[in-house]
């Protein structure tokens, strides 16, 4: 009799939703790479320990190419536009991933990320005075989750923040689990025509911000029009989508916790979240489908052969919780020292903008807590609406508090 191959999608156990799928943690004590059935009926190979992720996501044999036959993607609506999917950052290999990286990794280097510091701090405080002279009880999600880090990335590409209602909106449809393949292409379309006027707008009224930089690109020759406002999509919609998911998930996470939470209520300096931040990403990782890829040759790995035209998925969860690698995943300690998780992928197609959220993160949890010292759930805790298993990032809809 045939084994049954184990079905991969995030199917969390609702009685401990902040834990990666208990049949992914089964499969992983078993071995590290195994076979999968993914919602097409196809078998990827399912890459599930810590140090094999590293080392399949760091292999120049495995491809980022979702062009190529066989390429096991998250959901329908993807694989029926995949053949419409320009050159990216995320599916490009090679020469052609090195050449856009390097246009787009400028503004996110550490210096220029950790002089925003005071910046975020005072859009956080701002934020939490509204949040507090207000009424309650009040969504976290919209009080401050969303706000703090659109903000940001709008300060950050030179986009104008009263325009966060429409970009927003149509920036949703990137993590929906239930778009069309039509309404995904009406919100790029959307979406792609308001940069594009505003790449316009900066080549002749430059000012210091990424767009700006990009329309500098277009007129020297180095970027087409459609190259940049795809570039300056991809940062606006990343740039504020995860970041307001874990402010809000890691407030939740953090109510299961109250001793953990008391750690953060004692800091003075928002550096010092840093490592609590580290712990909470590692934990919570909100990027549940993980990495996607394809093998471009063939070649041995974790003592499996895999063919030339095999799909691979690499579910970073599983990883931040391999024991080998986190001893007691299952507990949240901001004292462990966690900064080798994957919550940002591993290799060179690592989070291009992962130190602007770190420093958001070590902000508002370094902030909100001590401010805010009484801040409790609103609602009982089995009634939080976390995102549906086929989303592509992990979330909670709305967390009504008060205090």
């Amino acid at each position: 009799m045939t084994e049954q191959l184990y079905f991969y999608q995030d199917d969390r156990d609702t009685k401990c939703p902040f834990a990666p799928p208990p049949g992914l943690r089964a499969l992983n004590e078993k071995a590290p790479v195994t076979k999968a059935r993914i919602w097409d009926g196809s078998t990827p190979w399912l890459v599930t320990g810590h140090a094999a992720q590293r080392a399949i996501l760091s292999d120049p044999r495995v491809s980022s190419d979702d062009k190529r036959a066989g390429f096991p993607y998250p959901n329908k609506a993807m694989a029926d536009t995949a053949h419409h999917h320009p050159l990216t950052i995320f599916n490009a290999d090679g020469a052609d991933h090195t050449r856009i990286r390097r246009m787009m990794t400028r503004p996110f280097t550490r210096p220029r990320m950790e002089a925003l510091r005071p910046q975020i701090q005072r859009f956080t405080d701002e934020l939490i005075d509204e949040m507090l002279a207000g009424p309650k009880p009040v969504d976290l999600m919209t009080a401050l989750s969303l706000p703090l880090p659109s903000l940001m990335i709008c300060a950050l590409l030179g986009v104008p923040y009263e325009d966060h209602g429409f970009f927003q909106e149509h920036a949703s449809f990137a993590t929906r689990s239930d778009k069309t393949a039509e309404q995904q292409n009406n919100a790029n379309q959307a979406l792609g025509g308001y940069l594009a006027g505003l790449l316009q707008k900066k080549m002749d009224d430059p000012a210091e911000d990424v767009l700006s930089d990009f329309a500098a690109r277009i007129k020297d020759g180095d970027l087409t029009l459609p190259e940049a406002t795809l570039l300056s999509m991809i940062l606006l919609i990343a740039g504020h989508e995860t970041s307001a998911n874990m402010i809000t998930l890691g407030t939740a996470l953090l109510f299961d916790n109250p001793e953990q939470m008391e750690r953060l209520r004692g800091i003075e300096d928002t550096r010092d979240a840093a490592g609590a931040v580290e712990e909470i990403l590692r934990y919570l990782t909100v990027a549940t489908f993980g990495q996607r890829r394809i093998a471009a040759e063939d070649f041995d790995f974790e003592g499996v052969q895999i063919k030339a035209g095999d799909g691979i998925v690499v579910p970073l969860p599983a990883g931040n919780w391999d024991p080998d690698a986190f001893p007691e995943p299952e507990k949240l300690d901001l004292t462990r020292k966690a900064t080798h998780h994957h919550a940002f992928g591993w290799g060179i197609h690592q989070c291009l903008g992962q130190q602007l959220a770190r420093i958001e993160l070590q902000v508002v949890y370094g902030t909100l807590y001590r401010r805010v010292p009484t801040l409790r759930l609103a609602v009982d805790r089995d009634d939080l609406a976390f995102r549906p298993a086929d989303s592509l990032a992990f979330g909670i809809g709305e967390l009504p508090v008060t205090w």
